[in-house]
């Protein structure tokens, strides 16, 4: 049975109409796991060498100890928005005489090719074999091997059943979200050391190797828990119920602004309920995170905000430019219907800027959590954030009148390079240059804060002239209508 579900995938892959697209993006992905296959095999190899350089007077083994906790929490991370889900039309199946098993265990079994399960093999493996072998025996190297095994194979099915669950239920991703920034936040405030609780584990696991085997019953329990879920959704009725009970969802708070309220509404739908958008929208909430790399306190302490603007502007910005740069695209498929339906063109363009600002305001909300570093990032952010909601929002959706390129929504975002042209690549450059080039006179002489105070002034300007704005960017896409219409039914 395993070869006829390859059989129907591989005919599937072939005969669709946008294989030409498809081939193209998996050479293109293909090339990056190679070459970082080749990096991890470098460093596999080189790993005894340079530990004592990164980790200068400290004991190789506990370097290395420390690394593996560490490399699987960032492994976790980048599948959590990478990695997607195996792929096969259930329902056709399912009228069929074929045991729900055989399609689970071809679901897991298809699960498991992925680069990031071959990363940590040759990473690892390595030093594994030939460090740890010699510091503590064969025994000792085969309860590693079988730890950093267990571990991937728990990361793999854990990311699968998350992705899944939160399919049905947003919440999930959102407490999970939580989850994350609150170990970040204690591994970066030096609560707790990841590091240092991965050394002392696999210290025990090399003292008492049979301990390994916690890993790999953890790795079966996620495998269960997440064979059992597909076990219990695949029903064509449940997936009918779940579709009928998203039809009726409605957001009160977007009815006091009227028929803008409602295209926002339908939008809003849109997105929760399509991969692309939904992850589009998702990866603002990761890359919250970017502060721990530009914040650092002897910037903040010197107030030099023109060295943390860029993260600050791309934080509160993330959701317009990643979401906004396929503003119209991502109703490419019903195009031709809002032109031809009775839709006020300034309301649907008054409902896009409605829900940048909603997005942005969410984001900065959350990224204050940086104000325990210090308060004057929360000013930062402000500037930032009014900056953004006033001139970012009005330029992306110029920009986004110049997308011609169709989009299939029901496709995941990652690596996907469909819909993607000049104008996407062009549109980062003003949206994060121009705030920079603002504050730069100020910040050039030692004017830190009034550099800050012009920048929010620009928006401030902008969100007053929204109005002037909407009727500029109606005027512009009902010269543009036919031409994206046209693009969109390529």
């Amino acid at each position: 049975m395993l070869s006829t579900f390859l059989s129907h995938q591989r005919k599937s892959f072939w005969r669709s109409r946008n294989r030409g697209g498809s081939i193209a993006a998996q050479v293109v992905l293909g090339f990056f796991m190679l070459y970082f296959l080749t990096v991890a095999v470098g460093i596999g190899f080189t790993m005894a060498m340079f530990l004592p350089e990164v980790f200068k007077g400290q004991d190789i083994f506990k370097s290395f100890n420390g690394i593996i906790l560490y490399y699987f929490a960032i492994d976790f991370l980048m599948r959590l928005q990478l990695q997607e889900l195996p792929t096969l039309s259930i329902i056709p199946y399912l009228h069929l005489k074929i045991k729900k098993t055989k399609i689970i265990s071809f679901l897991n079994v298809k699960a498991l090719f992925s680069a990031f399960n071959l990363w940590p093999l040759f990473l690892f493996f390595p030093f594994i074999f030939t460090e740890i072998r010699v510091e503590y025996g064969a025994f000792a190297t085969v309860m590693y091997v079988i730890s950093v095994i267990s571990i991937t194979i728990f990361n793999n099915y854990l990311i699968l059943y998350l992705k899944r669950k939160s399919i049905t239920n947003v919440v999930y991703t959102l407490c999970g979200l939580v989850i994350i920034a609150a170990f970040a936040a204690l591994e970066y405030f030096k609560v707790i050391s990841l590091m240092a609780a991965s050394d002392y584990v696999f210290r025990a696991v090399a003292q008492h190797p049979y301990l390994g085997f916690g890993f790999t019953i953890a790795a079966f329990a996620i495998f269960k828990i997440n064979s059992n879920f597909l076990a219990s959704n695949l029903y064509v009725e449940e997936l009918g119920s779940k579709q009928e009970k998203k039809v009726s969802t409605d957001y009160a708070f977007l009815n006091r602004f009227g028929k803008v309220g409602v295209l926002a509404a339908l939008e809003l739908k849109l997105i929760l309920r399509h991969k692309r958008p939904r992850s589009s929208v998702l990866m603002a909430f990761f890359f919250l995170f970017y502060g721990f790399i530009f914040y650092k306190q002897p910037l903040i302490d010197s107030d030099s905000f023109g060295k943390m603007i860029f993260a600050a502007i791309f934080m509160t910005g993330i959701s317009i430019i990643t979401y906004g740069q396929f503003m119209f695209g991502w109703q490419s498929a019903h195009f031709d219907g809002l032109l031809s339906n009775k839709i006020d063109l300034k309301d649907y363009i008054k409902a896009k800027f409605l829900l940048f600002t909603i997005a942005s305001t969410i984001i900065t909300l959350l990224a204050s959590f940086y104000g325990f570093l210090s308060p004057k990032l929360l000013l930062l952010h402000l500037a930032a954030y009014l900056c953004n909601i006033g001139f970012g929002t009005v330029m992306i959706l110029y920009f986004a009148t110049m997308n011609y390129k169709r989009l299939d929504i029901t496709k995941s975002a990652s690596f996907n390079w469909q819909g993607v042209g000049a104008t996407q690549w062009i549109l980062g450059f003003p949206f994060i240059l121009v705030p920079m080039l603002i504050y730069m006179p100020f910040g050039l002489l030692d004017m830190p804060y009034w550099g800050l105070f012009a920048v929010s002034l620009v928006g401030i300007i902008m969100l007053l002239m929204r109005g002037f704005w909407v009727n500029f960017i109606v005027k512009r896409l009902e010269q543009q209508r036919y031409k994206i219409a046209e693009g969109f039914r390529e």
